[in-house]
């Protein structure tokens, strides 16, 4: 399956290298509280999509509890599998009433 681009408004090359910035930013001084804004604004980004990008990194990295990109992209894969299913089951649902009608009209007869 071919994997599907979360934001229309930002390229994935840059949330990577956002997120990577803000990693080795990090890294290099641990005490600043400014990286994400300052990063955001060098980039031209949302702060606070730069902040869910590091979150939901560190999520899929092991850093930080929560489900993964791609916990979550199996979720929603399964839930539109069971839409189509539930729909399916309704259709056959129905047209075993109506044959199931059909025969009982015949076997009357």
């Amino acid at each position: 399956m071919e994997k599907k681009g979360t934001s229309k408004r930002y390229p994935p090359e840059l949330k990577a290298r956002a997120v990577r910035m803000v990693g080795e930013l990090r890294q290099a001084d641990p005490a600043d509280n400014g990286v994400i804004s300052r990063v955001a604004r060098q980039l031209g980004v949302g702060t606070e999509s730069l902040c869910l990008w590091v979150k939901q990194t560190e999520v899929d990295d092991g850093g930080r509890r929560g489900s993964t990109s791609a916990e979550h992209e199996e979720l929603v894969d399964l839930r539109k599998e069971v839409r189509e299913l539930r729909r399916s089951n309704d259709i056959l649902q129905a047209a075993a009433t109506f044959f199931g009608a059909e025969l009982d009209r015949r076997s009357k007869k």
